[in-house]
């Protein structure tokens, strides 16, 4: 049986900024990893950062954008492996942003985790995951901040 990762997340800031940080190459690689992202269906990118052997992981993430629906919705495959092109990871990690009062509510699901051998990602990004949307937070309040005392 696959496992789903699925965690919720409320951001006091407005859904364009949240977006921005989901969306925008040079601050996802503030609070997730170095990539070559764009917001277009069907862009080919990657995350990459150190192998993990352990894992049988070389280090980068393979993507396609699969959903944009601005400020809204976002979608992307997520995939990953030993190396010379051998896939052992083949998800989804799907963004859902809706307006509240006072900020942005934030529904993340990373679906995929089909095989056995993805159980220590599946271990791994569950927590992770809770990580990056506390960077994503204090990368917001920074920008807040900077902007209320400019």
């Amino acid at each position: 049986m696959a496992k789903i990762i699925k965690h919720q997340f409320f951001f006091p800031h407005p859904q364009e900024s949240v977006w921005e940080h989901l969306t925008k190459s040079e601050l996802m690689a503030q609070w997730l990893m170095k990539n070559n992202f764009q917001p277009i269906v069907g862009h080919d990118f990657q995350f990459t950062t150190g192998p993990i052997p352990s894992l049988n992981f070389d280090g980068i993430f393979y993507c396609k954008v699969l959903e944009v629906d601005p400020f809204d919705r976002l979608s992307y495959s997520w995939s990953s492996g030993p190396g010379d092109g051998k896939i052992t990871l083949d998800s989804v990690v799907t963004w859902t942003l809706e307006p509240k009062d006072k900020g942005t509510e934030v529904f993340l699901e990373h679906s995929g985790f089909a095989k056995k051998e993805n159980l220590d990602f599946y271990n791994g990004l569950l927590q992770g995951w809770l990580e990056k949307f506390e960077k994503i937070n204090k990368l917001l309040n920074a920008a807040q901040n900077a902007h209320t005392n400019a």
